[in-house]
């Protein structure tokens, strides 16, 4: 699948690291060292396997069975640790290609990779050109009505600020009249939104909020002070920060409000693919794989016990 020529994601968290005298993360061609921890940057990525359940893979739709490989899409517009390019410029790895492998092994499946913009990753499932997307993708009532989905992974959001910012977020009220960037069409600006329109509703200033194209422009404008923090995943800000030492977390929350938001992998609708993909990631969670993953890219803050099939979204606006 062709992609816009836009800087890859390591190609930008180079250019970061290398402005920072001061920064936590050292970097090389194909890896980065955070707090003792070495992240494996390149295409040879060496990812914790599983082997076929047969008893699982047996619940496979009998046609993708007998085509013998899944294909599975995801955003190449996230950032590290979710879903990003290798060294390589090609490879797309991450947690998220991590687990999806993982799933795909289990199910006695070849994994194919595609990437997408966020927009046609839905298109793909919907036209059936994916089977599976895996791309950091919230559980909402609203898509609830075109997909089945199956969790492995809790959505928390996090406000990023340069360090030393010295203010914090808790609530909408202290996100008025400041200059935020998030994402279009994600959870997380629905949230910001209805935050800013809460506090116009009581009498204070709205948030001046704004967009960029990829990943790499908004810690570009937070640097610059065009913005005055960046909400968006929590991993990738987490990342961001552990790796670069130039930012920090100022408040989290999860991305449901008051119902716990759940990242999970989806199918389209009635596929009969959902229920052999969440009894994959409930053996991958039993036999230690899927912890060894999320231990992997700093992530098991956000681990689930249990996968879980179409729960609670996200209320409908």
């Amino acid at each position: 699948m062709s992609r816009a020529r836009t800087i890859p994601a390591v190609a930008a968290l180079l250019l970061l690291l290398s402005a920072c005298g001061g920064a936590t993360g050292a970097v090389t061609e194909d890896q980065v060292v955070s707090e003792g921890k070495v992240i494996n940057l390149s295409a040879d990525q060496k990812r914790v396997s599983a082997t076929k359940d047969d008893a699982i893979a047996a619940q496979v739709p009998e046609a993708v069975r007998a085509a013998g490989k899944i294909t599975i899409g995801g955003s190449a517009g996230t950032a590290p640790p979710l879903r990003f390019y290798a060294t390589d410029d090609k490879t797309p790895i991450g947690v998220e290609t991590d687990i999806a492998v993982l799933v795909a092994q289990v199910l006695g499946l070849e994994p194919q990779l595609e990437v997408s913009s966020w927009e046609n990753l839905f298109v793909g499932l919907d036209s059936g050109a994916y089977q599976l997307g895996l791309s950091n993708i919230t559980v909402t009532e609203a898509r609830k009505e075109k997909y089945d989905f199956a969790t492995y992974r809790l959505d928390t959001l996090a406000f990023e600020a340069k360090k030393g910012a010295g203010w914090k977020v808790s609530g909408p009220a202290d996100v008025a009249g400041k200059v935020i960037a998030v994402g279009s069409g994600t959870n997380q600006e629905k949230i910001l939104v209805d935050w800013s329109k809460q506090n116009e509703a009581k009498g204070l200033k709205p948030t001046d909020i704004k967009y960029f194209q990829n990943s790499s422009d908004y810690y570009l404008a937070l640097e610059s002070g065009r913005i005055e923090a960046y909400l968006g995943p929590n991993p990738t800000s987490a990342y961001h920060v552990a790796t670069s030492g130039k930012t920090e977390i100022i408040g989290s929350f999860s991305g449901g409000g008051e119902i716990v938001g759940k990242i999970a992998a989806t199918t389209k609708k009635d596929s009969g693919l959902v229920k052999p993909v969440a009894d994959a990631l409930n053996l991958l969670i039993q036999n230690g794989k899927y912890g060894e993953v999320l231990e992997r890219w700093g992530l098991a803050s956000e681990a689930v016990p249990a996968s879980e099939i179409n729960p609670p979204g996200l209320p409908k606006s």
